[in-house]
């Protein structure tokens, strides 16, 4: 490490204007700046994910707006730092972005890199080590929102090595990433082709066989001969899940989920695997599936049914949940169990959930491929980052 500097992050950012900037400028920028297409804005929303950034869910502002917020204006290969709320967040806008330039929102701080110094990818790791977002998260007023300014950024001091050794670093990191998204991927193919599959045999009705199937009138339109129309509360129970405080969570292998998916983990479940949660207040008739035992809270209902788990999955998104409380969104249950569905004949039901449980299955094995390719990233990025790991130097 003889060679390792400490420098402040304004003394890494490029000499042009407005290259480490954003925070009280952004105040300029509201809902009300909005268009339904033009420029994008950057949020936190775009900071998440276990990703360097997402493109996911932008809002958008004009090109004359964008004009008017130009030192808050951000391009590819900028970095991206969360001011206000989630301190830590860092993203990395990447370089073959085909968007020119973005708008960070009024809680966000931007960097443009100097490419003789620094590379922008070792800096997005540095500051995604769990270390440096401990240390910013110190740095922060905790009066209010948690949040921190400008100067506190632009004097944060980094140590870095020389621009090779970053580039070494900055690439091993890349090769675990790389290898993570390319098993997300394939996961996200496999659920669209279990949805495809499900919208194939149960929307469209083309199942196996299906040309020698006659149709007969139901409440629900025509449908095969031999299938079932029925009130939901006739083939499944919606269980309330039990409180649970978050100071009262015990560390452990459960995952406890609410109305928006996994909120923590606790040391014991509530209800055995493999399960269907349905949000119940918040985010209402949302749907998740856990293929292990876990803990529901109060803001959520389990599933119990005679019917297959896997097929009842696909069906719930589909129906029509009402909200039935103004104030803080819920569902109901008794308007639950009113709304139809159409159950197909068991012997297609088994074909259909072996067919989705091996795809289930193949996503089971990447999730863990995934699951140990973060453990290794995540123990090698600090041992990396403190230099304890001796680079290969380039041949000559």
């Amino acid at each position: 490490m003889t060679k390792w500097r400490r420098a402040k992050l304004i003394d890494l950012a490029a000499t042009k204007r407005w290259a480490l900037n954003g925070g009280p400028f952004g105040s300029k920028l509201s809902t009300k700046h909005y268009s339904d297409s033009g420029v994008p804005v950057i949020r936190g929303t775009n900071l998440s994910g276990g990703t360097r950034f997402s493109f996911e869910d932008f809002v958008w502002v004009s090109e004359e707006t964008a004009d008017e917020l130009l030192p808050n204006n951000a391009h590819p290969g900028d970095l991206i730092f969360t001011q206000r709320g989630t301190i830590g967040q860092v993203g990395l806008i990447p370089v073959d972005s085909s968007f020119k330039r973005f708008v960070i929102s009024q809680s966000q701080m931007k960097l443009t890199p100097d490419k003789s110094q620094t590379d922008a990818l070792f800096l997005y790791y540095y500051f995604s080590d769990a270390e440096t977002v401990s240390k910013i998260k110190n740095l922060a007023f905790a009066a209010g929102v948690p949040h921190i300014n400008l100067e506190i950024l632009r004097n944060f001091e980094v140590i870095v090595p020389p621009l090779a050794d970053q580039r070494r670093i900055a690439g091993i990191l890349a090769a675990y990433d790389e290898l993570i998204e390319n098993s997300q991927r394939r996961i996200r193919i496999l659920e669209s082709m279990a949805r495809a599959l499900y919208r194939e045999w149960f929307v469209h009705f083309r199942f196996p066989g299906h040309e020698k199937q006659s149709r007969v009138s139901s409440p629900l339109g025509e449908i095969p001969e031999g299938w079932d129309v029925k009130k939901l509360g006739d083939v499944l129970e919606l269980n309330y899940g039990k409180a649970l405080k978050k100071e009262d969570r015990r560390e452990g292998q459960f995952c406890v989920y609410g109305s928006s998916g996994v909120i923590g983990m606790h040391d014991r479940s509530l209800v055995r695997g493999p399960g269907i949660i349905v949000g119940r207040k918040g985010n209402v008739g949302s749907v998740f599936w856990c293929d292990d035992d876990f803990f529901v809270i109060d803001t959520a209902y389990f599933v119990t049914s005679s019917l297959p788990l896997r097929f009842l999955f696909y069906v719930l998104p589909s129906l029509n949940f009402i909200n039935s409380d103004a104030a803080v969104p819920g569902l109901s249950r008794n308007q639950a169990y009113t709304l139809e569905v159409l159950v197909p004949p068991s012997p297609l039901l088994r074909k259909f959930c072996d067919l989705a449980d091996s795809l289930e299955r193949q996503s089971q094995v990447l999730q863990r491929q995934i699951n140990n390719l973060r453990r290794t990233r995540d123990l090698l990025l600090p041992r990396l980052l403190s230099g304890q790991v001796e680079l290969e130097t380039e041949a000559a």
